[in-house]
């Protein structure tokens, strides 16, 4: 489970809340981070906040700091999904143009293997709808870690 600390910012009736995300890059640990391309760019999108629907089963209110997770599968089917797909219809449509039109110059090969990349952008569009409304690939708050307060909230509920 890949785990993350978020402050609330907006709390639904369906049992679904919104939380605020700082952006962190894991390069600060790192011992070549000074000469690296990627911390340079880390640098750029580090601190910025993402805001993010997750379910949630805690009575929580605006300004609740949480603990929230995403399932380790979850993030690489959508990793796969994202990159993989549009990537084989690429080569897929190229290797059809070139079969199909042997000879006819590199224009059907580049036509084809664009077209399948665009049908691969259109099926993650599509895949990834279906997938926002199930459970299973939606982040989810593990815990309140202010948790006193919300003890107090139960109790006073109850």
């Amino acid at each position: 489970m890949i785990e993350e600390r978020a402050v609330v910012v907006e709390v639904g009736e369906d049992g679904h809340a919104w939380l605020e995300i700082q952006r962190r890059s894991a390069c600060g640990s790192c011992s070549a981070s000074e000469g690296c391309g990627t911390s340079a760019l880390a640098k750029v999108w580090d601190g910025r906040r993402s805001r993010v629907r997750v379910i949630c089963r805690w009575p929580l209110r605006v300004g609740d700091e949480v603990l929230v997770g995403l399932a380790d599968g979850a993030l690489l089917r959508g990793a796969l999904l994202a990159y993989l797909l549009p990537l084989a219809l690429l080569l897929a449509g190229a290797l059809l143009g070139e079969t199909v039109f042997v000879g006819a110059g590199e224009e059907p090969v580049v036509f084809l293997g664009a077209v399948g990349f665009v049908l691969g952008l259109v099926s993650v569009r599509l895949i990834s709808r279906r997938w926002r409304q199930d459970a299973r690939y939606q982040p989810v708050v593990l815990r309140p870690l202010n948790v006193v307060a919300v003890a107090d909230r139960m109790l006073s509920a109850s």
